[in-house]
């Protein structure tokens, strides 16, 4: 689908009633999945109050578009669904409310045109997530027409949850840090969307995990997705210092974990001071991560040539050198200098290196272990909490009714790519949907 496709309706709908109550319904959390939970809500006519600890919203999702909003992915919806690993089926049921031509509706809904890049990756035409957000913001707190014209979403910046009230009676009694000190609310229903544990500076810091543990609900610790690693041993100082910083390009990973699982795949990295990073290292990271947890350390084998056939490489290194140094055969005769040569020279053995054979066969698999995930703060993403079994289909706590779970801090992990956003997006609707339902059957 090219952006001039004709669009259907953004956001469908289970239910267009109206609901209403004395109460409002609060949403604590101010990315993606809280502001798509208010979107529904609020366009069903119920009074909705955000509160975020930032002083400002969408803090996360502005950092992560940067480098450009990568909103969804166009590709197939089965290749799509498997994408989100382990809980496929969970995340696939999301879907049916949200999916990607969805999103891509819904943005045309705020006047946001979205391109499908060569990737296959979705993003706005302009790549930036400023007008993005503007225009949902401008949206949530002056709707133009339905149920909830004239009655926007009403913002609360610089509101920390820290808890609950005790004998709230009726509804959901939530405590709140303030600058002003301590406050509390009471809400027919509230939304969770209160991120994951990484980027702590920009407001996803997990502290929400003991709040929910001390009312009895299962929370998979939360651990790092989308992350880099450490070497073992760390790299040489001559290598960290020469190449840190430097991305190893149009290279080949290959990952076999002792579960018996294979990860084959042509991109681009980056060495670290302590190790690497980067796309091609987060598209196997859960992988990665996973074997470490389970034995230690992980390894994968890296092609330096992967356009280039074994024997093709075997006859060049072979190929008589005269009296130049082995360092300029390989770049004359391979292209291979800078970090791919560095790269060798740190991980090769010197009697490998003076090997034809064997040093062919290290350009092809030149073996890296890693023994560490970068730390949480540090990752992407996260990969753990709140478990969908104790989730209802509308992603209300089973133990706590009224309460309901949306985005990152649920259970699930996803490649870079638009499947982040594209889950945290469905999951926000699913909550939403599920609040309305909730209030419509009180």
């Amino acid at each position: 689908m090219n952006a001039d496709t004709p669009m259907p309706s953004p956001i469908p709908q289970r239910s267009t009633s109206t609901c209403s109550s004395s109460l409002p319904v609060v949403v604590i959390g101010g990315g993606p999945a809280g502001l798509m939970a208010a979107q529904v809500l609020s366009d069903a006519g119920v009074a909705v109050h955000l509160y975020d600890a930032m002083p400002s919203i969408g803090r996360k999702f502005l950092l992560a578009g940067k480098g450009g909003l990568n909103l969804t992915h166009s590709e197939g919806a089965d290749t799509f669904a498997g994408r989100y690993g382990a809980r496929r089926a969970i995340i696939e049921n999301l879907l049916h409310d949200m999916d990607p031509t969805s999103v891509r509706a819904w943005a045309q809904g705020l006047g946001i045109e979205t391109f499908v890049g060569s990737s296959g990756r979705v993003f706005p035409k302009d790549m930036k997530a400023a007008p993005l957000l503007r225009a949902w913001l401008q949206r949530l707190r002056n709707p133009v027409d339905g149920p909830a014209k004239g009655t926007g979403v009403q913002f609360h910046m610089r509101h920390r949850w820290t808890g609950w009230t005790e004998n709230a009676g009726a509804g959901v009694g939530l405590r709140f840090d303030t600058e002003q000190g301590s406050v509390t609310v009471q809400a027919s229903a509230v939304v969770l969307a209160l991120g994951g544990g990484s980027w702590a500076r920009l407001g996803s810091n997990g502290a929400w995990v003991p709040l929910l543990a001390a009312r009895g609900v299962a929370v998979a610790p939360l651990i790092p997705a989308n992350c880099g690693f450490d070497v073992k041993g760390g790299w040489s100082e001559h290598f960290s210092s020469r190449f840190a910083g430097q991305p190893f390009k149009s290279v080949k990973m290959a990952v076999h974990t002792s579960q018996g699982v294979e990860f084959v795949r042509k991109g681009e990295f980056v060495a670290t001071t302590t190790g690497v990073e980067g796309s091609l290292v987060y598209a196997a990271s859960s992988l990665l991560r996973d074997e470490i947890i389970r034995t230690g350390s992980a390894t994968f084998h890296l092609d330096l040539l992967p356009d280039m056939s074994a024997e093709k490489v075997l006859a060049e290194v072979r190929h008589p050198r005269g009296t130049r140094s082995l360092s300029s055969h390989l770049k004359s005769r391979l292209n291979i200098d800078g970090i791919k040569a560095g790269i060798l020279y740190e991980t090769v053995s010197k009697e490998t290196m003076a090997d034809p054979v064997q040093l062919a066969a290290a350009i092809k698999a030149v073996p890296i272990t890693l023994t560490a995930a970068r730390p949480l703060d540090e990752a992407i993403s996260t990969s753990g909490g709140v478990l969908f079994e104790v989730t209802t289909p509308g992603l209300m706590l089973e133990s706590l009714p009224g309460v309901f779970c949306a985005g990152e801090m649920l259970d699930w992990e996803a490649p870079t790519g638009g499947y982040l956003l594209q889950a945290c997006f469905a999951s926000g609707q699913r909550a939403g949907q599920g609040v309305l339902e909730y209030l419509q059957g009180k």
